[in-house]
C-alpha cells in the first residue's frame, strides 16, 4: 500500500506559477512510476504528466508541454509538478498517482495507476 498526499495548490493569477508536491509513504517509492492528473468541474479526469521510477523519462499532455515540469526526489519520497505560465483553463483539482506497471506506453491511462492522492485545488484567475 502507498499513501499519497498532495500539497501546494492555491489561487494564482494567469501567468503565474505554482509548485505542487506529492509525498508518498508506505512501500518503496522508487518502485513506482508516478503521474499527475487533473479534473475540472463537470469534466473527466485527464492526464497531465508522468515520470518513470528513476526520473529518467517524462511525458506530458500537449496542453501543458513547455509550461509544466514533473520531477521526483526518491530520497524524499516526493514527486513535484512545477507549473508556469498558468492559464484559467488549468483550473482543476490536481491528483498524483502511483503505478506498479512499468510499461511506458500506458502512462496516460488512469486505470494503470494503483494508488491516488486526495487532490489539491488549483485555481487560476484571469
Amino acid at each position: 500500500q502507498v499513501q499519497l498526499v498532495e500539497s501546494g495548490g492555491g489561487l494564482v493569477q494567469a501567468g503565474g506559477s505554482l509548485r505542487l508536491s506529492c509525498a508518498a509513504s508506505g512501500r518503496t517509492f522508487s518502485n513506482y512510476g508516478m503521474g499527475w492528473f487533473r479534473q475540472a468541474p463537470g469534466k473527466d479526469r485527464e492526464f497531465v504528466a508522468a515520470i518513470s521510477w528513476s526520473g529518467g523519462s517524462t511525458y506530458y499532455a500537449d496542453s501543458v508541454k513547455g509550461r509544466f515540469t514533473i520531477s521526483r526526489d526518491n530520497a524524499k519520497n516526493t514527486v513535484y509538478l512545477r507549473m508556469n505560465s498558468l492559464k484559467p483553463e488549468d483550473t482543476a483539482v490536481y491528483y498524483c498517482a502511483a503505478r506498479v506497471d512499468q510499461r511506458w506506453g500506458l502512462v496516460t491511462t488512469l486505470s494503470s495507476y494503483n494508488y491516488w492522492g486526495q487532490g489539491t485545488q488549483v485555481t487560476v484567475s484571469s
